[in-house]
């Protein structure tokens, strides 16, 4: 199956073609951002052509516009797990929805009232949220995380919760070590004292499936660009909020849904491009013999990425400890797989970093060096100021790529 996938996957990317000095580029910068399937590419290049136009008008290029739209944002419920596409709101990015929601959440919280964020966390979610309670006078409590295997530590989560807390932010999964939370369990404690709770999950959604239903949060985002679509950032939230929260906007936005939450003109092209990613991940379900609906056929694919992405981690894992002098960030025991995705950090005994990755890049493998916006782990961490090196793998990496990137290391260690 593992084979069959990543053949499936890599013959729809046109990225996954190009050479460096005459051998293939590996892409293990997908924590960042991965590529997009020509589907994507298609879409958003339909759009312009056929059917580019502003919200709203009678005219027939903006029906079709706004009809993209719609067709995107149903894509979205499916793909999320929810019952309501127009609980589906878009937006530039993760970070500014985020900023945009705090900034309206915050209105409801008075001097004296707590909100939970986590050391784990990319900073999106949470200086949006410390900020907002600065203004407000509300306390913010972290909670910390073990050293050891980069998890978060839910003693110290269990002291933050109190029947004052407001709002627990928290991510599903880290993008920078790749542990996944135990973010249900925690959803059902915030619910127990009253607590909003708010997912990022920007690094889930690529490699678990979404179930907003079942999860019990009040809100949710994620960005497509992470999941092989454009860079729009998407936001889920629960009718009730979406619909009584005062958002900042402009007058003549309407007040129905979504449009009370689509701040400004929308990038429409690029959102056409999201519904074709989702479809791209739905037909990899129908590749593997689901032919229920797309949110079936979703969820069988993510069934397929979540076993062979197993595979992954821990060949990366053991590729990285046998090619020099490493240290590893986070869970690495083979027997804790499930607990993690292959998004991996690690550091030299000898080398930077920069140094690190300036010389796989000229070896033709792409990875990142840094902190990677979650500067509260890598300040936890103390790693602070040259960071760490990531590299991730999707479910289009191989085991060959891998063999190459550990010779790489090899060389460079």
């Amino acid at each position: 199956m593992s084979i069959r996938l990543a053949r499936l996957a890599r013959a729809q990317f046109p990225a996954l073609a190009r050479l460096h000095h005459g051998r293939p580029l590996i892409f293990f910068d997908g924590p960042a951002g991965s590529q997009v399937p020509y589907r994507v590419i298609a879409a958003i290049s339909n759009y312009y052509l056929k059917h580019n136009a502003n919200h709203g008008g009678a005219f027939i290029t903006s029906q079709e516009s706004d009809a993209s739209t719609d067709q995107a944002r149903q894509a979205c419920a499916d793909l999320l797990g929810s019952n309501d596409p127009n609980e589906i709101i878009f937006g530039a990015n993760m970070t500014t929805l985020t900023f945009a929601l705090s900034r309206a959440i915050a209105q409801t919280w008075k001097a004296g009232d707590e909100i939970i964020v986590s050391r784990l966390d990319h900073d999106a979610n949470v200086t949006p949220w410390v900020r907002a309670a600065e203004e407000r006078g509300v306390v913010v409590r972290h909670i910390e995380i073990d050293p050891v295997d980069c998890t978060l530590n839910l003693e110290s989560f269990h002291r933050c919760l109190t029947d004052r807390t407001k709002l627990l932010a928290v991510g599903c999964v880290s993008n920078a070590v790749g542990t996944r939370n135990p973010f249900r369990e925690m959803i059902a404690s915030a619910k127990q004292v009253g607590a909003w709770v708010f997912l990022d999950a920007v690094h889930h959604a690529p490699h678990l499936a979404m179930d907003v239903s079942a999860w019990g949060a009040d809100f949710v985002c994620c960005s497509a660009y992470k999941f092989f679509g454009p860079h729009v950032g998407i936001l889920w939230g629960k009718r009730e909020h979406l619909e009584t929260l005062r958002p900042y906007k402009v007058r003549p936005c309407p007040e129905t849904l979504p449009d009370r939450w689509m701040t400004g003109t929308q990038n429409f092209a690029a959102i056409a491009g999201v519904a074709a990613a989702i479809d791209y991940l739905s037909d990899i379900g129908a590749s593997f013999g689901e032919t229920g609906s797309r949110r079936q056929r979703l969820w069988k694919a993510f069934e397929a990425i979540e076993d062979y992405e197993k595979q992954l981690s821990q060949y990366l894992l053991q590729t990285i400890a046998q090619a020099g002098p490493f240290w590893i960030y986070g869970i690495t025991e083979p027997s804790r797989l499930q607990q993690r995705v292959p998004t991996i950090s690690f550091t030299s005994r000898t080398k930077s970093p920069k140094e690190i990755v300036q010389g796989l890049a000229e070896r033709g493998i792409c990875a990142w060096a840094g902190n990677f916006y979650a500067l509260p782990l890598t300040e936890a961490l103390q790693v602070e100021p040259q960071g760490l090196v990531r590299i991730g793998a999707l479910h289009y990496n191989t085991f060959e790529e891998i063999e190459m990137f550990g010779k790489a290391l090899k060389e460079l260690a």
